[in-house]
C-alpha cells in the first residue's frame, strides 16, 4: 500500500533557535497549538502531545527520531489508542536572510485515514497560529477555526 504524505512550508520572521523552542517548549505550545509537546526530545525518548485543559489527556504520542538543534527535529506520530499505525513527522528549519524557513512533512500516512484528514486541516491552522505568535507575540486561537 503506498502511502501518503502532508508536506507544509512556512517563512516566519524569526530566529531558528526561536522556532525550535516554540516546536519543543511545552510553556509555548500551549499557546499556539492548545496542547502541552511533552519530552526530554533526546533520541529515543517518548513525547506527549498532551491537553493543556487540565484533563492532562494524552491526544498524539510517539517517540524522537531524530533530533539536531536547532536544525531538525523527527518524531514518529501516533493515536496513543492505536500506537501500532504510526506516522512520521520532520521539522526542517533553515534561516534564509532575517527570516526562517520551516518545513514540516508528515509522511507515511495511511490513504484516506481518519488521521490524514485531521492533520490536513490540523497543521495549516496551528503552522499559522505558531507563525502569528512568533511574530506578534499572540497567537491565533485554533480551537476557534
Amino acid at each position: 500500500m503506498t502511502k501518503e504524505k502532508f508536506l507544509y512550508v512556512t517563512y516566519i520572521r524569526s530566529t531558528k533557535e526561536k522556532v525550535w523552542d516554540a516546536l519543543i517548549n511545552p510553556q509555548v505550545t500551549q499557546f499556539y497549538w492548545r496542547h502541552h509537546n511533552v519530552s526530554d526530545w533526546k533520541q529515543g525518548s517518548v513525547w506527549n502531545h498532551q491537553r493543556c485543559d487540565g484533563s492532562n489527556m494524552i491526544d498524539i504520542t510517539g517517540k524522537v527520531i531524530e533530533t539536531s538543534p536547532p536544525h531538525r527535529l523527527i518524531i514518529s506520530w501516533a493515536d496513543p489508542k492505536d500506537t501500532s499505525r504510526l506516522s512520521r513527522v520532520t521539522f526542517d528549519i533553515e534561516p534564509v536572510g532575517d527570516d526562517v524557513k520551516l518545513t514540516v512533512t508528515h509522511d507515511e500516512l495511511e490513504p484516506g485515514s481518519n488521521m490524514l484528514r485531521g492533520i490536513s486541516r490540523g497543521w495549516p491552522m496551528v503552522l499559522s497560529s505558531l507563525k502569528t505568535l512568533l511574530e506578534t507575540g499572540k497567537a491565533i486561537d485554533v480551537s476557534k477555526l
